[in-house]
């Protein structure tokens, strides 16, 4: 008989395991509201899954708060609800580019040198990390009167016929999820300036088209008439391309400045 070598099999004739993909990250941190001095990078290396977005990423770092030095840090705060695409919580910037971290998938943002790198929107107040204060969207939304008033105390309205174009125009206007990107995007908007942006614009247009906006159709113009209105756009035109929801805000802004215009006219007559 053959005697069994003892010798161990050659490396050669081994499989090499496949190193496992790890995504790069480098995210723009802040301790708190009003602590700008904490204000730093920080490098994360996770691993990498197939159809991944940017916010499985970030759940990897919640999960197991790491930096890519070995350091461990605090969790990183970011703001997310839908994980859809549809609330508009987690819009941020992405590679310098503001879109939702949702939707942003990381087969698609991934450079080819470098890690993604993730920063709060830079026109509202940093609460932490990549979480911001969006009050400032709201209290816009509140000037132009972006609702319809009920009164239940009154009879019931009769429902009333509108034209089919109508109906799509108002479709058109309507999917805003008030994620603030048509702000990041818009050179007039900053806190240095009154400018309530195309969002709260495009709101005055949605309600003020067709009979159910009728009623308070007036107040929202004059609301955009003054200081920080339409007026103060400066047709730059970012806002409808980032917009993730394809609203035509260029045209919203248009027919509000065309609105208003006939509405200095009437009050400068009537008056």
């Amino acid at each position: 008989m053959t005697a069994r070598s003892n010798q161990e099999t050659p490396a050669s004739s081994a499989l090499p395991e496949r190193a496992a993909r790890l995504v790069q990250l480098k995210i723009r941190r802040q301790d708190g509201p009003d602590r700008p001095e904490t204000r730093r990078w920080e490098e994360f290396e996770v691993a990498y899954l197939p159809r991944m977005n940017v916010i499985s990423a970030l759940q990897q770092i919640q999960k197991h708060p790491v930096a890519a030095n070995g350091a461990k840090v605090a969790p990183v705060a970011w703001d997310s609800a839908c994980a859809d695409d549809v609330c508009g919580a987690c819009t941020m910037l992405i590679n310098g580019r503001v879109r939702s971290a949702c939707a942003a998938l990381i087969d698609d943002v991934a450079p080819r040198k470098g890690p993604i790198t993730l920063e709060p929107l830079s026109k509202f107040p940093v609460l932490r990390d990549l979480v911001v204060d969006r009050s400032r969207i709201f209290d816009a939304l509140q000037t132009v009167h972006a609702w319809r008033e009920l009164d239940s105390a009154l009879a019931p309205i009769p429902a009333q016929r509108e034209a089919p174009h109508r109906q799509a125009r108002r479709s058109e206007l309507s999917p805003c999820t008030t994620c603030g990107a048509c702000l990041e995007a818009c050179p007039e908007y900053s806190s240095r300036s009154d400018f309530l942006g195309a969002l709260a614009i495009n709101q005055v247009h949605l309600h003020n088209e067709g009979a159910p906006g009728s009623d308070t159709e007036r107040a929202r113009l004059q609301a955009v008439m003054g200081p920080g209105g339409v007026a103060d756009c400066g047709k730059a035109q970012n806002c409808v391309e980032v917009c993730p929801a394809g609203i035509p805000l260029v045209d919203s802004i248009q027919e509000v400045a065309r609105a208003t215009t006939k509405e200095l006219v009437v009050s400068w007559l009537f008056k």
